[in-house]
């Protein structure tokens, strides 16, 4: 084995540093690999190693160059190169690798690009296939798009050329190790009280719910959150894509979307999962997203028998919500008139909550809308709460108000039935304007 020089200087430059960790990473690579070193001692005999090295070559390098050393060539071995910083950083939500020189994070709901870099597109591909192989997935030119998982749950997704003009790209939503509470989304500001306790009576209330928002805006944790209402005593079915959710009931059954083979066979799609947790006798289906036919399936369990599903999309609005549920559904290929499509999603859907990022970064409910019905060939919607913006600081914070429109729901029936005779207070309505106004409506 040839060793560093020992003659070497104790000022090494930026070139000989970088020469040194190569040396150590494939080194001592090789020897883990013909050793086979079970994983959970790995990092106890690349420390061993880094060690013998430095004796025999007779390195005296300073503390904190051996400390960055140690880290630089654990994280390589053991970890995900130059990102693992980011994965262990708490306040990180949102890791995206674009090409070797430009890392960015988010960081409270904001963008920043790091000083982190990898050396070139070579050692990005290094990590994600370090990322991709140990789960038996495949990505190379012929198949240059990939999704996995991290062992935390992170959700990964790595775009590579010659689909990727510019490098080999990864991105990263952190899982997050702490499930956060409803009494927390209270107190960011992101619903208020009043809405947290009438979406508990919803879904106690076995409302079918759909959550609509777009990318990053907080839908799989406000789903958790919904999530965790619903009683112990229920057999919950979850389909995800890649597991997100965090059920803490005893009785769920965990399901997830697998890849076709290298040959193109063997794809469970999120259609096939709530096809088949349909003769799973459940109390309750949970879709982590829906995004393309399963949704027509969806609407079928909702409308015979399955009510009290929950679900998330993506869109912009509540009215949105229901026209990407329409073109979902015509995805399908089944020529159905769009009316009998509306009427499948009126019949099957009582709620939508529309979740937001807002400029400043912050996550709310921006609405909570009822699907009241059909008139003629359109969807009836009737907004109960919104987010009233009025205006942003200098900071750039948006300031504005979460507060009920004055309008009861047409299923407040379902509600007092389940338990739940929520006051008129809760929708920013008086017994005593009630009676003037004579506008209360019952379904």
């Amino acid at each position: 084995m040839n060793e560093p020089s020992s003659s070497r200087p104790a000022g090494l430059t930026a070139s000989d540093l970088l020469k040194l960790k190569h040396y150590l990473i494939s080194t001592i690579s090789r020897e883990l690999e013909a050793e086979n070193v079970p994983a959970g001692q790995r990092e106890a005999v690349i420390a061993k190693r880094i060690q013998d090295v430095y004796q025999r070559a007779r390195l005296q390098l300073p503390e904190a160059i051996q400390k960055q050393l140690y880290r630089e060539v654990m994280d390589e071995l053991v970890g995900y190169g130059p990102i693992q910083p980011l994965l262990d950083d708490p306040t990180v939500t949102e890791i995206m690798v674009n090409g070797p020189k430009r890392v960015y994070v988010e960081r409270d709901g904001k963008l920043v690009k790091t000083p982190i870099t990898f050396e070139d597109d070579a050692h990005v591909m290094r990590i994600i296939e370090r990322i991709v192989l140990p789960l038996g997935r495949r990505i190379d030119p012929d198949n240059p798009t990939v999704d996995a998982r991290l062992p935390d749950g992170s959700r990964v997704n790595a775009v590579i050329p010659p689909v990727a003009l510019d490098g080999p790209t990864i991105t990263i939503r952190k899982f997050s190790k702490e499930k956060l509470t409803v009494a927390q989304l209270i107190e960011f500001g992101s619903l208020t009280k009043e809405m947290a306790d009438f979406l508990r009576a919803c879904v106690l209330a076995r409302l079918n719910i759909v959550i609509s928002g777009g990318t990053g805006s907080g839908k799989t944790t406000l789903l958790n959150v919904l999530s965790s209402y619903i009683p112990e005593d229920e057999r919950i079915v979850t389909i995800e894509d890649a597991a997100e959710l965090q059920l803490q009931q005893e009785h769920v059954v965990r399901l997830e979307t697998k890849p076709a083979n290298i040959d193109g066979s063997g794809a469970v799609t999120i259609r096939d999962l709530v096809r088949n947790a349909l003769r799973m006798r459940p109390d309750r289906i949970v879709v982590g997203e829906v995004r393309g036919p399963e949704a027509l399936d969806m609407l079928q369990a909702m409308n015979t028998g399955h009510d009290g599903s929950l679900t998330t999309l993506h869109a912009n609005s509540p009215r949105d919500a229901i026209s990407r549920l329409e073109t979902m559904v015509l995805m399908t290929g089944m020529e159905l008139p769009i009316k009998v499509v509306r009427q499948q999603i009126s019949s099957a859907v009582d709620l939508i909550i529309q979740q937001s990022r807002l400029k400043d970064g912050s996550r709310k409910v921006t609405s909570i809308t009822e699907v009241a019905g059909m008139e003629g060939d359109t969807i009836v919607m009737t907004e109960i709460f919104k987010f009233e913006q009025t205006g942003v600081t200098s900071e750039g914070k948006v300031i504005g108000e979460l507060k009920p429109t004055g309008i009861r729901p047409l299923f407040s029936p379902r509600l007092e039935a389940a338990g739940f005779k929520l006051g008129p207070e809760v929708f920013g309505t008086t017994i005593a304007d009630i009676m003037t106004s004579g506008r209360r409506r019952r379904r």
